[in-house]
């Protein structure tokens, strides 16, 4: 999706700035969309959203903390073209890693927040996103924090072989810990949330969330096809199908979603 300036009686208007919609393709004005939570006005398209905008549509005002902000990943194992993948990567999301941790307040409570970006390798999970992960848990637990995670990943990076793969016991075993102190962890499962993440911690949530049309699974359906060498059915691995299927506890729409995490972590702060 590009950006293009409207012309307006031979004037270039670099505010009224349009974007086509891949669902309905209809070009619809930034601003717009912007105060729309980033659906489309027209169709109710979801965009992509960056894990920085997530984590500030969710949070208070200006109470996100950003952690382990330093941390990036090296190619610890000269896996070719790697290292200008991470540049490209870098270049693209704005972002040193695959996901950005902190800490801020949802109406008023204080909370442990992680966010996933696409726009990193499709947010695929590394031995930095794993670290990063794993040290926002023990933090939370240090103090006594509940924890919401914005997930959204196409699996492990394989770029980091078995390194990548470890990081699902990893950051299952500080979820554990997190829980065994009576903590709470909730999750927001966003479009595509699938591989090696949705088979771990994306699926350990005290509570599930996830966001209308959400593609949450482990195989992609095309492979699964393959595989099984017959069609899948209407709606597979969407969030509505996966809820009734009883893995998710509610499906929530964006404009929504900071409403539902302040009642779910005043109830929690109240009952601990």
């Amino acid at each position: 999706m590009k950006a293009n300036n409207e012309l307006e009686g031979g004037s270039i208007l670099p505010r009224a700035r349009r974007i086509t919609c891949k669902k309905c393709q209809k070009q619809v004005l930034v601003s717009k969309i912007r105060k729309n939570y980033f659906v489309c006005p027209e169709c109710g398209n979801y965009f992509s959203v960056r894990c920085r905008r997530r984590a500030l549509m969710l949070c208070d005002r200006r109470s996100f903390r950003e952690l382990y902000g330093e941390l990036e990943s090296r190619n610890i194992l000269d896996f070719p073209e790697y290292d200008n993948k991470l540049a490209a990567a870098m270049e693209k999301s704005r972002e040193k890693e695959g996901v950005i941790c902190g800490e801020g307040t949802i109406g008023g409570i204080r909370t442990c927040i992680f966010a996933m970006d696409a726009n990193f390798m499709m947010g695929s999970m590394g031995a930095i996103v794993g670290e990063k992960i794993t040290r926002l848990f023990e933090y939370a637990c240090d103090h006594s924090l509940p924890v919401v995670g914005v997930t959204v990943s196409g699996g492990a990076r394989m770029q980091e072989g078995m390194i990548s793969l470890m990081q699902m016991s990893k950051v299952s075993a500080a979820v554990k810990r997190h829980s065994d102190k009576g903590n709470l962890y909730v999750v927001l499962l966003t479009n595509p949330t699938t591989g090696g993440v949705d088979a771990s911690f994306a699926m350990l949530g005290d509570i599930t969330l996830a966001e209308p049309g959400a593609r949450v699974g482990f195989a992609g359906p095309r492979v699964i096809e393959k595989t099984l060498n017959q069609s899948l059915p209407k709606g597979f691995q969407r969030a509505e199908r996966v809820m009734e299927c009883g893995f998710i506890d509610q499906v929530v729409p964006r404009d929504k979603q900071k409403e539902v995490l302040e009642r779910i972590l005043k109830i929690h702060s109240i009952c601990r």
